[in-house]
């Protein structure tokens, strides 16, 4: 047999995941489109967010170009170049410091507030970037988050790797913790621990002892890890309801009625067609400039906001990660919607070997890792080694490159037809025994049935591996707990996930009654696509638009602009719903993401939100966030950060903001805080407490 297609092992050369051109800025080709979304747009594609580098260039040893402009980058400099701005805008800026007889700089404040890692997972010494010091002068912060010396395994193993020569997402995060700031946070990590009865049984027998600026109620931990975001409404509903019933509630999503936010989804009009319909009526949509992945990712977006069925959406994101399709793909805008509803959405909380072998049968996941050109006389095996690399066993799982060259043989046949339908064509499959891993079939059939049966029984078996058993619950663990999740619970998670041949909810059941997951607090930071749609959450923001919108003749109605804005901006911070185009999905852990422009440009967009320039949603006016305003500066910072981050702050953080509105704690105040109120409330939703999870 003929292997002339099979490519090396790195550099790859043969993906499936090029970007490809959009016909307008914000994707619908508006004749009338709205303000620029807090930056200037300099290019056209993907509203001002600059086109992606070609992916495979970093499989060809070519070096990346330098990046411009804020962007989020980890210990080895690896990140994405965020939009470049015009000449002399430089960093996204804050209220200015050279106010005469201002004793505390409203930057540096907020540096101090939310910038310095000292306050990042619980009070670790991990400190600030170099970056976040040149510009704010390095009195505001000590020590270095980004160092690069390895302090754990050795050149082979991924913590001794540089994240840019490692690919698969658990392997990224080990990479990122190699850094001097990832040991600082194993020290302070939860030891191990046992599994209670239940949830409320384990957060009462559970005492945290890590240290955390973060309050320890466990209801607000809870609502923090298990949505994606606390609001005043599910705290209350964990109340009312006790965490045991409000989490089975969260487990049987399908019995949660929509909120508001999602019956609106309606109003993203390509998210109702089939794929059958999209390909019909692909060249009416280009016409238009509609993009059917792009209204999926505003899709995504509105219910990690607004949906009642947090954890649901919080695995979906998870998923999107772990098997990972990008949105932006050459075929996404036909087949990636379909994706995510009959493969993610559709096993988020049920089997993962039934969503494994769901993703295999997928023209996007197909198209995206060039299966559908692979045949028995020219084997492609990209799918084959992200099947074992990324999907199941992960790169310590024990295969080999026999196995995958094994896997991509066994998986001939699968492709898509001309009408962008799965098909197997047993013409091309790969008929003869094989061995894989341990799996062995004889393979003897060309017989349609009993050719998908062997492919699909291995894929069964890579799905419920030890090893898969061991990289899922590794990937939980770090997702719901710690960046450095105790091994204890690591094994009693695989351990759950092997009893029940994958089914997630047990896992995540096991995960909630397990005394790691309460002693987490303050262990997890958010990525910054999370601290966006936290800081809408926090607000309040309403899906509805605000009286004072005029929608003028746009074709799109004011809600789906609006989303189409967060969906830019997320692009601008470096992180978005499926927005990786390389198939490792982002990383997990707080040391991939510490950069001073992005986080300034987060705390800004805090300010626009706060200020609801943008009307295409309802926000809440600041001076309305707290009912009945204390009539004091101290006591009124005590109840607004009550109201947005669910608990008071520490001294020094409450003087800090004090200092933001250039007023003492027992000074009066009236409900706009003497006209300081948005700087107010944007300096608390730059604290550590907000940015924590």
């Amino acid at each position: 047999m003929a292997d002339q297609n099979v490519p090396p092992r790195r550099p790859r050369d043969d993906r499936g995941w090029d970007g490809h051109q959009h016909p307008s800025a914000d994707g619908y080709g508006d004749p009338h489109p709205p303000a620029p979304y807090g930056y200037d747009s300099p290019n056209p594609y993907q509203g001002g967010y600059a086109a992606q580098a070609d992916p495979r260039e970093q499989y060809a040893g070519q070096p990346a170009p330098a990046p411009r402009g804020p962007q989020w980058v980890g210990p080895e400099g690896l990140g994405r170049p965020a939009p470049a701005r015009p000449a002399g805008t430089g960093l996204p800026t804050l209220d200015d410091d050279d106010e005469s007889g201002r004793k505390v700089g409203r930057r540096k404040a907020m540096v101090a507030l939310g910038g310095t890692a000292a306050v990042v997972a619980g009070g670790a010494a991990l400190a600030m970037t170099p970056q976040i010091r040149g510009l704010f002068g390095d009195e505001a912060a000590a020590g270095d988050a980004t160092g690069s010396t390895v302090t754990d395994g050795t050149a082979a193993r991924p913590s001794g790797q540089q994240p840019s020569t490692v690919r698969t997402y658990t392997e990224q995060n080990e990479s990122y913790m190699g850094s001097r700031a990832g040991e600082a946070l194993k020290k302070n990590a939860p030891a191990g621990g046992r599994t209670f009865s239940g949830p409320a049984a384990a957060a009462a027998a559970t005492k945290v002892t890590v240290k955390t600026v973060l309050s320890k109620d466990p209801i607000l931990h809870l609502a923090r890890r298990a949505t994606f975001g606390v609001t005043p409404g599910v705290v209350a509903d964990i109340k009312r309801e006790g965490m045991d019933a409000w989490i089975r509630a969260q487990l049987d999503p399908d019995k949660l009625e929509p909120s508001k936010g999602e019956l609106k989804l309606a109003e993203l009009p390509t998210q109702k067609l089939s794929v059958q319909q999209l390909r019909d009526q692909r060249d009416n949509l280009n016409e238009q400039g509609a993009n059917p992945e792009r209204e999926m990712v505003d899709a995504t977006i509105a219910r990690q906001i607004w949906s009642k069925r947090q954890l649901f959406e919080v695995m979906v994101d998870f998923w999107n990660d772990f098997l990972h399709v990008a949105a932006d793909f050459d075929g996404g805008e036909v087949y990636r919607n379909s994706f995510d509803q009959d493969v993610v959405r559709k096993h988020a909380l049920g089997s993962y070997p039934e969503m494994l072998i769901a993703a295999n049968k997928h023209p996007a996941l197909l198209i995206y890792l060039n299966q559908k050109d692979s045949r028995k006389d020219a084997i492609n095996e990209n799918l084959a080694r992200e099947n074992l690399e990324l999907y199941s066993v992960g790169v310590d799982g024990g295969y080999k490159e026999p196995d995958v060259r094994q896997a991509a043989m066994l998986q001939t046949g699968r492709g898509v037809d001309d009408k962008g339908k799965y098909v197997f064509r047993p013409e091309q499959h790969y008929v003869g025994k094989v061995k894989i891993l341990g799996f062995t079939h004889a393979n003897n059939s060309a017989d349609p049935k009993k050719a998908e049966a062997a492919i699909d029984a291995y894929i069964t078996y890579i799905a419920t591996h030890p090893s898969t058993a061991k990289y899922v619950a590794q990937s939980l663990a770090t997702r719901f707990v710690s960046d450095t999740p105790p091994k204890s619970l690591v094994d009693r998670l695989a351990k759950t996930y092997t009893t029940n041949k994958g089914m997630i909810k047990p896992v995540l059941m096991t995960l909630f009654c397990s005394s790691e997951f309460w002693a987490g607090v303050g262990q997890k930071v958010r990525r910054p696509m999370e601290y966006l749609v936290a800081t809408y959450r926090a607000l309040g923001v309403s899906p509805e638009a605000s009286p004072k919108h005029n929608n003028g003749d746009s074709k799109r109605t004011a809600y789906a602009r609006g989303l189409r804005q967060i969906h830019d901006k997320m692009r601008e911070l470096g992180q978005y719903p499926m927005g990786q185009p390389t198939p490792d999905g982002y990383p997990d852990v707080y040391v991939a993401w510490t950069s001073a422009g992005a986080m300034v440009n987060g705390w800004n967009e805090a300010g626009e939100i706060l200020a609801g320039y943008r009307t295409t949603f309802t926000y809440t006016a600041p001076e309305k966030l707290v009912a009945k305003p204390p009539a004091t500066a101290g006591a009124y910072v005590d109840a607004l950060s009550q109201r947005l981050v669910g608990q008071k702050l520490s001294t020094r953080e409450k003087n800090l903001i004090l200092g933001v509105a250039g007023v003492a704690a027992t000074a009066k105040v009236d409900a706009t805080f003497n006209g300081a109120i948005t700087a107010v409330a944007r300096a608390i939703l730059a604290s550590p407490q907000h940015h924590l999870r």
